[in-house]
């Protein structure tokens, strides 16, 4: 599978390959209900990927991923936070990914976590985010303070800055905050600030876990922001997440079913096709934005169909299956993202993703 393999010097190992052949015939048959129907397989028209092989670039400011993956926002702030966001970082640096940091909300406070997040040594020249929620964004600003998180970003030496947008989980939330006006209004006061305090930080937008709406991403298409960040309907739940926690921690032994509010929103297909729909009327333009798919994603076959049905610079963006492999050690890290990025390669050499039905 690797593109390292040497294909001038492969020693002769048929007769053990014949043997595994006929051990493993049975247990390799497949039905046409397996079958993956998102793709055209095209064997005749290339060759294998070789190891000078180069995505298309997507640029970021004055940079650019060298791979379309990103490794989505996860953890800051307690004890086993430090070890995975290192890990994180420097897989992210030496692969050219781009890295999003958890919550970086303990920074407002103090310096107690800042190891945990101050990535920069690690990830090199590499693209990194920091994290705030709107929560904070509008906290700081009725203590007219917004520079006050504009000196987190500079001392974290990011190239950019998400605003999560999480309503639902600040709801199920005991400790949640509260905003009474619009996101749409919190983050174009921001802007405004950013854009004279600190011009070169890139700014994006993200839902935690349930998606957007139509109308919703239409109104950050409206702002001047560079990333919208799906984060969609299909991997971590955090209204849910919030509802379990709160059992845990009342010692609740209620066995309803969570609140119905928890499994509202919109997945990253659908996500897709509302942009790709913008994109089609002529009177909505995308401008310069990048968009990271992400939301349920587990593997490269995912983020590949997404990413190039979507009418628009993507990437595809990951959290659960990186927290996974950056568990152990840092080379089982690489490895997870070397395979990754492999299987990645043989894809857009050999798969043509099919339209989306309907378009």
């Amino acid at each position: 599978m690797s593109s390292t393999r040497d294909p001038h010097n492969s020693s002769d190992t048929s007769p053990q390959r014949k043997s595994h052949h006929l051990d493993f015939a049975k247990s390799a048959q497949t039905s046409e209900a397996s079958l993956n129907e998102l793709f055209d397989y095209e064997p005749m028209l290339s060759g294998f990927p070789t190891d000078d092989f180069c995505f298309a670039p997507l640029t970021l400011g004055k940079k650019t991923l060298k791979a379309p993956l990103w490794i989505s926002s996860m953890t800051g702030g307690t004890s086993a936070a430090g070890p995975i966001n290192k890990n994180l970082a420097k897989a992210a640096g030496e692969f050219g990914l781009g890295l999003g940091l958890g919550s970086c909300r303990p920074l407002l406070q103090g310096d107690e976590y800042f190891d945990d997040f101050n990535l920069r040594p690690l990830i090199g020249d590499g693209v990194l985010f920091a994290n705030f929620g709107v929560a904070q964004l509008e906290q700081e600003l009725l203590k007219d303070q917004a520079k006050h998180l504009l000196e987190v970003c500079k001392r974290l030496e990011v190239d950019g800055l998400f605003i999560h947008v999480n309503p639902l989980q600040e709801w199920f939330q005991d400790e949640g905050d509260r905003w009474f006006r619009s996101p749409q209004e919190i983050i174009k006061e921001f802007t405004e600030i950013t854009a004279i305090a600190m011009p070169q930080l890139i700014l994006g937008i993200k839902e935690v876990g349930q998606g957007m709406g139509a109308k919703s991403l239409r109104a950050l298409l409206d702002l001047p922001i560079t990333v919208i960040e799906f984060a969609a309907f299909g991997g971590t739940n955090f209204s849910l997440l919030e509802t379990l926690r709160d059992k845990k921690t009342n010692n609740s032994n209620d066995l309803n079913k969570p609140n119905e509010l928890c499994y509202v929103g919109h997945t990253a297909l659908e996500m897709v096709r509302i942009v790709n729909n913008f994109i089609d009327d002529k009177s909505v333009k995308t401008g310069d934005k990048l968009f990271i798919v992400s939301g349920g994603i587990r593997s490269f076959l995912q983020g590949y169909y997404l990413t190039e049905t979507l009418k628009a610079p993507a990437c595809y963006g990951m959290a659960k299956p990186f927290l996974e492999a950056s568990q152990g050690s840092y080379e089982e890290l690489a490895q997870f993202v070397q395979k990754e990025l492999d299987s990645l390669k043989m894809a857009h050499t050999f798969l043509r993703p099919r339209p989306l039905k309907g378009e």
